[in-house]
C-alpha cells in the first residue's frame, strides 16, 4: 500500500501562526501515520516565495519516508511570483502541469493550479464578463495578479494543458490523482436570492468544465482547495473529490471546527491507503 495525505488551504499567516512550529508538528503527524505522499493544494501564504521556502523546509524534516508536492493557490500568486515563473519554474515539489508516478505502482499524481472562467456565476444571469471584471479588481484579493490574458483565456490553457496530461496518463495506463487548487463541481457551491456578493464571488470559484474534463478521463480522485467549507468526499461517477481546506481561523472570520490550527488541520487532513501493483 501506498500512503497518501492531502490538505489545502492552511493559510498560515492569515491565520497568525507560527509557520515553523506548525511545520514541525505537521512533520511528526505525517512521520508517526507512516504517510509517504502528502500533497498541498494550495494557499500556504500570501507570497509564493514564503510557500515555497516551506514546502523545502517541511521535505527536509521528512526525509526520504514522505515526498511533499504542492500547486499554487490564488493566494500564493499574490506576490513573490509572475505568470511566466508559474507557468515554467522548476521549483521543489511544484507540481503544476507535471506529473510523478509513484514507484512500483500503477498511480500518477497530475498537478496544475487551476483557474476560473465565470461559469460558475451563471445563475447571475444579468452579469457579463466586464462585470465579473470589475467586481474582482473592487473586491477580490486575485486582483494583485498580474497575466497576460483574461480569467477566461487561462481557464483555457488550464483545460488544453490538463487534458494533455490526462491524456498521457491514459496512454501510460495510468490511475490518477489530480491536485488542483479551484474548485472542479458546481455542487460544492452555494448560492442565495439575496447576497449578490456572493453569488459574484462564485464567479472566481473555478469552472464546471474541470469537472466535466476529469470525469471523462474517469480520474480516480481528485484534490482541490478554495472552498473552506470542510465536506465530505463526494464520489461523481467514477472520480471521488476531496476539499480538505483548513480555512480560517480568525476572530472576525472563524470557519474552524477545532479551538487550535493543528487540532483543525488533523481533523481536515484525509489519508489514503493506495493499492500498488
Amino acid at each position: 500500500m501506498i500512503r497518501v495525505a492531502f490538505t489545502s488551504d492552511n493559510h498560515f499567516d492569515v491565520n497568525r501562526v507560527d509557520a515553523k512550529a506548525m511545520m514541525r508538528a505537521q512533520a511528526e503527524v505525517l512521520l508517526t501515520a507512516g504517510v509517504q505522499v502528502y500533497l498541498i493544494a494550495g494557499d500556504l501564504f500570501n507570497d509564493f516565495q514564503q510557500s515555497q521556502q516551506y514546502v523545502v523546509d517541511l521535505q527536509a524534516l521528512l526525509g526520504s519516508q514522505t515526498r511533499v508536492y504542492w500547486v499554487a493557490g490564488n493566494h500564493d500568486m499574490v506576490h513573490g511570483i509572475s505568470f511566466d515563473e508559474l507557468e515554467t519554474g522548476q521549483f521543489a515539489g511544484y507540481l503544476h502541469n507535471r506529473y510523478v508516478d509513484l514507484p512500483n505502482s500503477h498511480w500518477r499524481i497530475i498537478g496544475h493550479n487551476g483557474w476560473y472562467d465565470y461559469h460558475f456565476a451563471d445563475q447571475v444571469p444579468e452579469a457579463t464578463a466586464a462585470d465579473f471584471q470589475q467586481w474582482k479588481r473592487a473586491f477580490w484579493i486575485d486582483r494583485a495578479i498580474e497575466q497576460p490574458m483574461s480569467d477566461p483565456e487561462r481557464a483555457n490553457l488550464m483545460l488544453t494543458q490538463l487534458e494533455a496530461q490526462l491524456a498521457l496518463a491514459k496512454v501510460a495506463h495510468k490511475h490518477v490523482i489530480l491536485m488542483t487548487h479551484f474548485v472542479p463541481k458546481i455542487d460544492y457551491l452555494r448560492f442565495t436570492t439575496d447576497n449578490r456578493f456572493w453569488n459574484m464571488a462564485n464567479a472566481l470559484m473555478g469552472t464546471p468544465r474541470l469537472g466535466a474534463l476529469v470525469e471523462r478521463y474517469q480520474v480516480a480522485h481528485v484534490l482541490f482547495g478554495h472552498l473552506h467549507v470542510h465536506p465530505q468526499p463526494r464520489k461523481f461517477a467514477q472520480t471521488i473529490y476531496y476539499d480538505q481546506a483548513v480555512g480560517y481561523g480568525r476572530r472576525r472570520l472563524n470557519e474552524w471546527q477545532e479551538t487550535t490550527f493543528m487540532a483543525e488541520w488533523q481533523r481536515d487532513l484525509k489519508i489514503l491507503d493506495l493499492e500498488e501493483k
